[in-house]
């Protein structure tokens, strides 16, 4: 059952709703910057990853599928490293009527808790998977003291 709408005659209450109805479709209008802005930040999107670590060194597994070499960057900075880059979206003959995968920009940005060895970092990138290796710095490195017997 549908209710009846009933309106004011006062003209003093139809104004004050017509300057509401004004300010809200002002800030309506408004709404796809807001909505653009937002989605600008939220572009980058994060990859999957695995970090795994051993007593010399950290090992570093990124997804990355459809991505090419010349679309990936890495920067190391400090105990930080950032992966960037873009999977871009493969050229279409028909009508795309469904889509879960992620184009466009991506960024992972990790700091190690130990120092780790700049000039030593290497990465390579097969079948999707881009595989850094970070050693650890000489100074951060677990180093075993053997116990030994004492004699005498």
């Amino acid at each position: 059952m549908e209710l009846p709408i009933r309106r004011a005659r006062d003209p003093e209450v139809d104004s004050d709703h017509e300057r509401l109805r004004r300010s809200l479709a002002g800030e309506l209008d408004r709404w796809p910057d807001f909505a653009d802005d937002l989605i600008s930040s939220m572009r980058d999107v994060v990859p999957l990853a695995d970090l795994e670590e051993s007593d010399d060194h950290y090992l570093l597994d990124v997804e990355l599928p459809g991505v090419r070499r010349d679309d990936v960057s890495i920067e190391v900075v400090d105990r930080r490293v950032v992966v960037t880059g873009e999977r871009r979206e493969r050229r279409r003959l028909g009508l795309l009527r469904h889509r879960t995968r992620t184009t466009g920009r991506f960024r992972l940005d990790l700091t190690f808790p130990l120092d780790i060895d700049q000039g030593a970092v290497r990465a390579s990138l097969d079948h999707g998977m881009l595989t850094l290796t970070v050693p650890k710095a000489e100074r951060s490195r677990r180093r075993r003291i053997p116990v030994s017997r004492r004699t005498g």
